[in-house]
């Protein structure tokens, strides 16, 4: 069943739907994020963009259900969503642990025909087929916490509220253990173009490891770094705008 342009499910979230958008985004959320994290980007895009921000489980509405601890399953059901969605010119925006996942959903739309980007915006994250030896996942909470603050991700309020941080917990340990056991296929390639986004001074990429993304397209590459850590978007909304605008051509 088609999913039409004006409605959310429990995966896809439209804060300011667009039928007459004749370009789509669609938004992935960093590791512990939620779809609500691009609901400023949603206001700037629409109604010229129908932009959809993916709600993985075990967070806000979802907080109930049991998290998805493996990229490619995520990707799999993913992938059942979107295909699901009217054919419309596409973006893929992600960040961090969403870039990985925007890439591998990216591939197997492109397997499938269907709904796959033109363009694939990965931000905050090094290639697909780099690896570091990390393993957030199995730290105790306190260690999270500490990891939580280092990447300097999570609104103060946020970090200190122990109530809302035991709740975003069990998301979190997921997601890391997600990502920090993903392996990318160093010969995997979109046909689509990839653009990289990086900060200068991110613990978790070196610029070289965001170069790295040029290995995975057969495609246009390019790169822009931007001053500042994991969360460099955060500080720089406007220059992360218009980088999303120009690929969307609006």
């Amino acid at each position: 069943m088609t999913i039409a342009d004006d409605v959310s499910t429990l995966w896809i979230r439209r804060y300011h739907p667009a039928t007459r958008a004749g370009t789509r985004l669609v938004c992935f959320p960093h590791a512990g994020g939620s779809a609500t994290f691009f609901h400023p980007v949603s206001a700037t895009f629409s109604p010229k963009a129908d932009v959809v921000a993916l709600q993985y489980p075990g967070r806000q509405d979802r907080l109930r259900e049991p998290c998805v601890n493996d990229i490619g399953t995520l990707a799999d059901r993913i992938v059942d969503e979107l295909v699901r969605l009217p054919e419309r010119p596409t973006v893929f925006f992600g960040h961090s642990m969403g870039a990985v996942i925007g890439f591998e959903v990216a591939c197997r739309l492109e397997d499938k025909g269907v709904n796959a980007p033109h363009t694939l915006i990965a931000s905050g994250r090094r290639g697909p087929s780099t690896l570091r030896d990390e393993a957030v996942h199995r730290r105790d909470d306190d260690g999270i916490i500490a990891e939580l603050k280092l990447l300097n991700g999570t609104e103060a309020g946020v970090l200190g509220d122990e109530e809302i941080l035991r709740m975003a917990l069990p998301a979190l340990r997921g997601d890391y253990e997600a990502i920090e056991t993903y392996r990318g296929d160093p010969e995997q390639r979109l046909r689509a173009a990839i653009t990289v986004l990086t900060g200068d001074a991110d613990t978790k990429t070196t610029v070289d490891e965001a170069r790295a993304w040029s290995r995975h397209t057969e495609g246009r590459f390019r790169i822009k770094v931007f001053p500042g850590g994991h969360f460099f978007l955060i500080p720089h909304k406007q220059a992360m705008n218009r980088e999303i605008a120009l690929e969307l051509g609006v």
